[in-house]
């Protein structure tokens, strides 16, 4: 008896951890109205939206029982997050299906104490009392206990229903629970404004609640002239590297490459970026050899954490990126294992010259501008030709062939779209966990029309890499040609909080106008489509949508202005042409065109 007790004792163990429950509504129901559909529907669910939703929020299913799930994660915060992002997710899907064919989850959460048994499995009151607010849950709602609500309730954007103390089934005590409406947002507080984002509005960015970082431009010492795109190389795979890491929030590149050539006091970098820390670095290269410095500094007191000194080859330059970003990561969040670091890591070319050209291609890749984007493929076509199974750049190369389609650059729009979609597809076999090269394949899906296929792209690439503020707009514009534009905007924002100073943020602040003119709020439209050309001038193609928004708007004199800007730019341009470029709802096509035909647009 003693030995049995005490072999019990060793393989249990009891923790305090967030638990949530989850079921669907009315499983019996729709399974006896069309079984093999709803379980086709559910395994689709799983892999596409609830699985990869409980990997970015470092969740750990416990067990699936069916139609239900029971999950548990590290802290309140992340497990509401889960529950919310879910059901959001299936507002969307059952958007347009009659109420018989939907499917819909309650979900419960609670924070409290389990055992852990030798097997993964949980027990205990903790477990019992989820499961029971699951059950006290309305269709597409999260209930939560006092107890987990307590560690939440000042980070809640939504409407919050206190239900007050329930007895729940086979639970002695009366729980008070709260109940979350996911589709509701909270009521404004006290001298805040309820106005929608408009275009000259700021925001006050506050630290995330998890490790945030911006990696700052490095110093290039080199004696060489010339090797600058060596250090910005750098700084690219150690902020990609770092990104990968859910734990982290991390500023995307372009946004901390505005700072390069300033100098720069951390704490102002801080409060611009919303980051509690940043990476400081130089790198210096004379001959084969190569030294980096890097420092990292806590942005609020200007402390430094953490100092390291790297030597080494240009032909070990990877290695000396890896390194680097298991000891900032190590500074940052000492829990995070080296395994973490290791899935961290990019698919990298055997031949460092085809890296150069590739990071020589970035700026003009993104300017998303016609003389740039050819220089763009310029630079890709060299390294394609010195490694022709490179993915970033092929890849790269075809968003730059996307380009010339979607912006009615290219005389045959077709091949352009075919050769994009080519290279894209290569790119992907060679290096399909890429969350980059998901979503450049997922962008190019979108403008050959596949849009379901982008959808899964897309999110998949979000899903690996969730601070990836180019794959959120991306799905903003697929929402746009979805006719979601609401749903658009939010993304479009989180790509702005993201990347607060991107200089591609330009084609953000386009996508809020393009999700306002799907809305025929015109007025909206245009503010914002100027937004954008105010921070890109040269990018000519967003008078197209400008001109057609003002005349939307009823302001012929200033959509005749826009639309000579769309003719000295597009002389060429007709009805048919923008037809074939464009790949938002037929509607939506219809009413651009309508706008332009009646400033003299030919067929």
């Amino acid at each position: 008896m003693r030995y049995g007790l005490w072999r019990k004792v060793m393989t249990e163990t009891r923790k305090l951890v967030a638990i949530l429950a989850a079921d669907v509504v009315g499983y019996s129901r729709l399974a006896a109205a069309d079984e093999d559909r709803t379980l086709a529907r559910l395994r689709a669910l799983r892999s596409d939206l609830i699985d990869p939703t409980i990997a970015v929020h470092n969740g750990r299913v416990v067990k699936r029982t069916g139609d239900g799930i029971l999950v548990e994660f590290r802290s309140v915060v992340d497990a509401v997050r889960c529950a919310v992002e879910v059901q959001n997710g299936m507002i969307e899907r059952n958007a347009g299906l009659p109420p018989e064919r939907r499917i819909e989850f309650r979900v419960g959460v609670h924070l409290g104490d389990v055992v852990e048994e030798s097997d993964g499995d949980l027990m205990g009151d903790g477990v019992n009392i989820a499961a029971r607010l699951e059950g006290v849950a309305r269709p597409g709602t999260v209930c939560l206990s006092e107890d987990a609500y307590r560690q939440v309730k000042a980070r809640l954007d939504l409407a919050v229903a206190d239900l007050g103390p329930t007895q729940l089934k086979n639970i002695a005590e009366p729980v008070r629970v709260y109940s979350l409406e996911v589709a509701a947002p909270a009521p404004a507080k006290s001298g805040h404004s309820t106005e929608p984002a408009t275009p000259e509005s700021s925001i006050r960015l506050s630290l995330p609640d998890k490790p945030s970082i911006a990696v700052l431009p490095f110093n290039n010492m080199s004696s060489e002239p010339g090797q600058e795109y060596l250090s910005d190389g750098i700084v690219e795979a150690i902020t990609g590297a770092l990104s990968r890491i859910r734990s982290f929030f991390v500023i995307a590149r372009n946004s901390a490459f505005t700072y390069k050539g300033r100098a720069v006091n951390v704490r102002d970098v801080g409060s611009e970026l919303g980051v509690a820390y940043v990476l400081e670095g130089s790198v210096q290269k004379a001959g084969n050899r190569v030294r980096i410095i890097v420092q990292l500094i806590e942005t609020e007191g200007g402390a430094h954490v953490w100092t390291g000194r790297h030597d080494g080859t240009m032909d070990d330059i990877f290695d000396l990126q890896d390194r680097i970003t298991e000891q900032v990561a190590g500074a940052l969040q000492p829990s995070i294992r080296i395994a973490e670091i290791e899935r961290s890591r990019r698919k990298r070319p055997q031949d460092l010259g085809a890296y150069d050209y590739a990071m020589r291609s970035m700026p003009h890749v993104w300017a998303l501008e016609k003389g740039e984007s050819a220089k763009a493929l310029e630079l890709l076509d060299k390294a394609l030709a010195i490694d022709p199974a490179y993915p970033l750049a092929l890849s790269l190369a075809g968003w730059c062939h996307a380009q010339r389609s979607v912006y009615t650059w290219a005389d045959d729009i077709g091949q352009s779209q075919a050769q994009a979609q080519m290279l894209a597809e290569r790119a992907a076999e060679l290096s399909g966990d890429d969350p980059l090269i998901l979503a450049v394949l997922g962008t190019v899906h979108t403008f050959v029309r596949n849009h379901g296929t982008a959808r899964v792209l897309l999110e998949r690439a979000v899903a690996i890499d969730p601070n990836s503020a180019w794959a959120w707009s991306r799905l903003g514009w697929l929402d746009n040609y979805g006719d979601q534009p609401e749903r658009a905007v939010e993304k479009f924002e989180r790509a702005l909080r993201l990347s607060p100073l991107d200089p591609m943020n330009f084609n953000n602040y386009v996508g809020i106008g393009s999700a306002h003119e799907v809305a025929q709020d015109y007025d909206k439209a245009a503010a914002f489509y100027r937004r954008g050309l105010e921070e890109r001038p040269h990018a000519s193609w967003i008078y197209r949508a400008l001109a057609s928004s003002l005349v939307g708007a009823g302001r012929l004199e200033e959509a005749k202005e826009a639309y000579a800007q769309v003719l000295r730019s597009f002389p060429a341009l007709t009805v048919s042409s923008v037809r074939r470029a464009m790949v938002f709802s037929p509607a939506a096509v219809d009413r651009l065109v309508d706008n332009l035909r009646k400033l003299g647009l030919p067929d």
